[in-house]
């Protein structure tokens, strides 16, 4: 790696963590079209890559949640009940089966590209409510993290910009759902970016995480990430579900743009 890619990395990982970090998100979403569009990762080691630097940003955003007490809650732990054995299965599912990426990308199109528009209108336009709205029950998070635990051992992506909308979407606050999301995503992405390191030992290919350029990125995600959490008490509710609602657009909209070319 030359000090041109690493600072790039770097870059590209503070800014996009700033940015995502106040709703939960970890923001390897938007890293990974970068990785592999700039910076020449190669498929498969991208998705290890990008599961590392989940590794090396997330303490940065967690550190302030842990500050602010946040972190404490069921919602913690179902998620990561879910998504740590769902990230294994991914990991095994990415090296053996090698799942062609056009299905997964459609998929997270037609998922977050509505939810988005929904949340940015509900929020534009609040609809008046006589009921308090039902937040999902233990068993149905659990479920939730598990799909995307496993999405995320296949394709690199944290999580939180799939488990954010949808949970909040379902009536959870942001401030609820942010700091438990980026702990799921920190704890799978270290199970997975080590499910891929051992992988790497018995398989062929380019299977283990480029280490250096994923150190790169994630130090430029801890800065952001930390940056990041400290907004976000500072930005009212209505803020993070409107850029929540933005993020899951820009998302699905990434992946649809990916499926047109």
């Amino acid at each position: 790696m030359t000090w041109s890619t690493g600072l790039l990395g770097f870059a590209a990982g503070l800014l996009i963590s700033v940015a995502t970090a106040p709703v939960g998100v970890s923001g390897a979403v938007f890293l990974l079209p970068v990785q592999i569009s700039v910076l020449g990762v190669p498929s498969p080691a991208v998705t290890p890559t990008n599961l590392l630097y989940n590794v090396v940003a997330g303490p940065g955003a967690l550190l302030r949640h842990h500050r602010a007490g946040t972190l404490r809650g069921p919602l913690t732990r179902l998620l990561v009940l879910g998504t740590v054995p769902g990230v294994v299965v991914g990991a095994v599912i990415r090296v053996f089966a090698v799942p062609g990426p056009t299905v997964f990308r459609l998929l997270i199109a037609v998922l977050l590209l509505p939810l988005g528009s929904w949340l940015c209108l509900r929020t534009l336009r609040p609809a008046s409510r006589t009921a308090p709205e039902r937040e999902p029950s233990a068993r149905a998070v659990t479920r939730l993290a598990m799909a995307v635990g496993v999405a995320g051992g296949i394709y690199g992506i944290g999580g939180g910009s799939l488990l954010g909308p949808i949970l909040v979407g379902r009536g959870m606050p942001v401030a609820k759902v942010a700091p438990a999301a980026l702990a799921a995503t920190f704890v799978t992405s270290a199970v997975g970016a080590g499910t891929y390191a051992m992988l790497s030992l018995t398989t062929t290919g380019d299977i283990a995480p480029y280490w250096s350029l994923g150190l790169a990125c994630g130090l430029g995600g801890l800065c952001g990430g930390y940056l990041g959490a400290r907004l976000q008490p500072r930005l009212p509710e209505t803020a993070l579900r409107l850029l929540l609602g933005v993020l899951a657009l820009g998302v699905g909209g990434l992946y649809a743009v990916q499926i047109l070319r």
